[in-house]
């Protein structure tokens, strides 16, 4: 087996945000995603079946919910999103790649 680095083979130009499946088994996924300014659409709620688990690992965010609540993500932040609890990002640093392992549970 030859190991993976979460860091690398970025993509110079990210046109859109990118999301990678690094594992996926009957009840968990694991992504890595990538975004750089990138953000959700004002009207545009993830409204997830499952639970997910995500995590900043470089870079900065925010995550807006339904209910008006906000939170920063800065790198090593973590959150876990409970299904169906409608969030989406709001800002994403658009200078510097931010770099997510999301895990849906």
């Amino acid at each position: 087996m030859k190991p993976h680095n979460i860091f690398s083979n970025i993509p110079h130009r990210l046109d859109k945000e990118l999301f990678q499946c690094l594992l996926k088994h009957d009840t968990i996924t694991i992504e890595r995603i990538i975004s750089k300014g990138h953000r959700s659409a004002e009207s545009d709620w993830y409204d997830q079946e499952e639970n997910e688990w995500v995590m900043v690992l470089k870079g900065k965010a925010i995550l807006s919910f339904e209910d008006q609540s906000s939170i920063q993500l800065n790198e090593g932040d973590f959150i876990n999103i409970p299904s169906h609890k409608k969030h989406r990002v709001a800002w994403t640093d658009p200078d510097n790649e931010t770099i997510w392992l999301a895990v849906h549970y």
